[in-house]
């Protein structure tokens, strides 16, 4: 659950809650996800239905567990992203009933518990990779409980197949249905224009706020922007590259962003406030991109300074690649299979799959004691405790004690609304109504755990109940609690190694793609330096070139007219953004993004873990102070890119303020306890070339 702006009335002046609790009662802002809403009326609800109809109930409720548990993960982005995030989990999902169901049927207790923290183990350490492996660990555990724990007549392989049928259902929904108000061109490709029409618009933003307090915060958007038009064009594909003019398009457009965001980023750190006319070309950028057109004449920003020319030569480089369209790199490094797995055995892995085994395996084994003493009654339905406890104990869903409260609230709160909507509705009609209703509700309930909790476990009592289970609402109740207490006692355990291993492991990541970065940047100086300063002496006639052309025109031209005139010469020169020098500006954007994008993780992680109860956040002390330091260094990185593309040579304030950074990394490092050496790669030990 993502720590954005707090609505409660607990932020009045006069009371400061402690984080832990504040984080509890924030929730997510923004427009109701209406897409999603209709994909979630029709998807669990109306595959109950047919199974009802057909007297085939149990059918039914599997296929519907699949496409709640799908429903969870879809989130706004392109229709290709899609298939990844949905396909991927549910896949686990199917595999970890599969296990589940011929696992509960075949060993006894003790050996079931034994399997059950040997697969906790291995889906918490492959949950460190990133969100979609977080989803198919979780999935993979909660249907493998389900599986073992929930008597239904159909074999393990038919379980599986009704479970991928109601994934696949909601999935089929996300490719065929159209995004509301999408009809520019394609819609195909709605989520796409607009993860690169909000690129363009968080380019212009940062502009607007260049010399201004709020010039960091738009900065942090714009690479929130990046890192998402980033997945929504790089997801799953038959073939290697784009297939469709219309993607070709859209890959070109999101590739002439780059020179944009990171003139937008030097100005920013420049301190050099803006000007309207500077931020009015990307905002027509964005414009073009979301109603797929032209962009029409782009004024031309002054060129009085590096970093305005840069964004000149940006716009120049934009306008003509929206008219060609020919096609660009999305600038992403490919994991490779060896740092794959040295996430999964390092120290965020190890120390992620030792809770949730040690969770999951304490939860199966109370639970199945419980069973055997008849705590259940005479339905054995005992795994609503261990599923419980794989959502707990995702950091990703907030911190520990967020978590827990947000957990206990809304099971509270769910179990009370069916309680009563039990009584009043008939069935089975309205049962099925009210899966369905739970389903629409879902995407708006993601915005808060608790929420989210009542919705999930509305429906989840429904299903049960049509499955044959007569009133569960309170035993899921106590069940809950209990699932609470075992994550809070195991999420405080000492573990081996250091704690907040998810933290320093993000940290060192960011630091070595900053280390990266910079050593790629300081390299191109020596380079220029070695070339006898050619391109200084390139820059300042471009810079009085562009002068000429911004007095004489203040515009660069529309699609099909000449746009070089005076300054033709900034769009022929091997310097420009899509000159001879590609292939190196290529080579930098791409350890520029993989930069921004780790440093905007770290900082994530760090956030959340300043959100802990105390015992816990006091492992993450400093930490943050290291990211910022990190975000500085990486900024002034990309300033000293954009002033050596311009002048060939840094200045005594660029190669300054570095050795600063450095300095000031090297100690904040220490004093937050992180080992000297660690990642940065060295950051320290890179050699400035002046």
């Amino acid at each position: 659950m993502p720590a954005l702006a707090d609505r409660s009335p607990v932020s009045r002046p006069g009371f400061t809650p402690p984080p832990w609790l504040a984080h509890a009662l924030r929730a997510q802002r923004g427009p109701v996800p209406w897409s999603a809403v209709v994909r979630g009326a029709l998807a669990a609800g109306p595959l109950l239905l047919v199974a009802v109809q057909a007297q085939h109930v149990s059918a039914g409720v599997v296929a519907a567990l699949g496409a709640m548990l799908a429903g969870i993960n879809d989130r706004p982005g392109s229709r290709r992203a899609a298939v990844r995030r949905l396909g991927v989990p549910a896949l686990a999902g199917a595999t970890g009933l599969l296990v589940g169901s011929y696992a509960g049927q075949h060993v006894g207790a003790v050996a079931l518990t034994l399997l059950l923290t040997g697969l906790g183990l291995v889906a918490g350490a492959v949950s460190a990779i990133g969100p979609v492996a977080s989803g198919a660990g979780t999935q993979l555990l909660v249907a493998c409980a389900i599986g073992a724990g929930m008597p239904l007549p159909e074999p393990g392989w038919q379980r599986a197949l009704f479970f991928l049928g109601g994934a696949g259902w909601l999935l089929l929904l996300r490719l065929a249905l159209p995004t509301p108000g999408a009809t520019a061109g394609d819609y195909r490709f709605d989520g796409e224009r607009a993860a690169v029409g909000a690129v363009y618009d968080a380019i212009a933003d940062l502009l607007d706020a260049a010399g201004g307090p709020e010039a960091t915060r738009r900065r942090v958007a714009l690479t929130a922007a990046l890192d998402h038009a980033q997945d929504a064009l790089a997801g799953p594909r038959l073939r290697r590259y784009a297939s469709s003019a219309a993607e070709r398009r859209l890959h070109a457009q999101y590739a002439a962003a780059l020179p944009l965001a990171e003139a937008a980023t030097a100005l920013a750190w420049s301190g050099d406030a803006g000007s309207t006319r500077a931020s009015a070309g990307p905002r027509r950028l964005a414009d073009a991109v979301r109603g797929n057109t032209h962009t029409g004449p782009l004024p031309a920003p002054d060129r009085t300074a590096p970093a305005l020319r840069a964004l000149d030569n940006a716009l120049l480089h934009a306008a003509e690649v929206f008219d060609r369209a020919d096609g660009g790199d999305l600038h992403t490094r490919t994991r490779t299979l060896a740092s794959t797995v040295r996430t999964v055995l390092g120290s965020a892995g190890r120390e992620y799959g030792i809770r949730v085994a040690l969770c999951f395996g304490a939860g199966a084994a109370v639970a199945q004691a419980l069973n055997q003493a008849h705590w259940y009654g005479h339905h054995a339905h005992w795994y609503w405790l261990p599923a419980t406890a794989v959502f707990l104990v995702k950091p990703d869903l907030g911190p520990l004690a967020s978590r827990v409260l947000c957990r206990a609230a809304g099971t509270v709160l769910g179990a009370v609304a069916f309680a009563g909507l039990a009584a009043l509705l008939p069935r089975p009609e309205g049962l099925v109504a009210l899966v369905a209703v739970s389903g629409a509700l879902l995407p708006v309930a993601t915005r808060h755990f608790a929420a989210q909790t009542a919705v999930v476990t509305v429906l989840v009592l429904a299903l049960v109940m049509l499955g044959g289970e007569p009133q569960a609402s309170w035993s899921r109740l106590g069940e809950t609690l209990l699932a609470c207490a075992i994550v809070l006692l195991v999420g405080h355990l000492p573990m081996p190694g250091q704690r907040g291993g998810t933290v320093r492991a993000r940290l060192r990541r960011a630091e070595r793609a900053a280390g990266a970065y910079l050593a790629h940047v300081l390299d191109e100086g020596r380079a220029e330096d070695a070339d006898g300063g050619r391109r200084g002496a390139d820059g300042g006639r471009r810079g009085a070139d562009g002068g000429r052309r911004g007095e004489g025109r203040g515009e660069h031209g529309a699609p099909g007219e000449d746009r070089h005139g005076d300054g033709g010469e900034t769009g022929a020169d091997k310097s420009g953004p899509g000159g001879g020098a590609a292939d190196v500006r290529a080579g930098r954007w791409v350890l520029r993004r993989e930069a921004y994008r780790t440093l905007a993780e770290a900082r994530t992680a760090i956030d959340l873990a300043a959100a802990e109860l105390p015992a816990l956040a006091r492992h993450a002390e400093g930490t943050g102070e290291v990211a910022a330091t990190l975000e500085r260094l990486v900024d002034t990185t990309t300033a000293c890119a954009v002033h050596l593309d311009d002048t060939g040579r840094l200045t005594p304030r660029h190669t300054g303020r570095i050795t600063e950074l450095l300095d000031e990394l090297a100690e904040r490092r220490e004093r937050a306890g992180l080992d000297a050496h660690g990642a940065p790669g060295a950051a320290p030990e890179v050699p400035i070339a002046v």
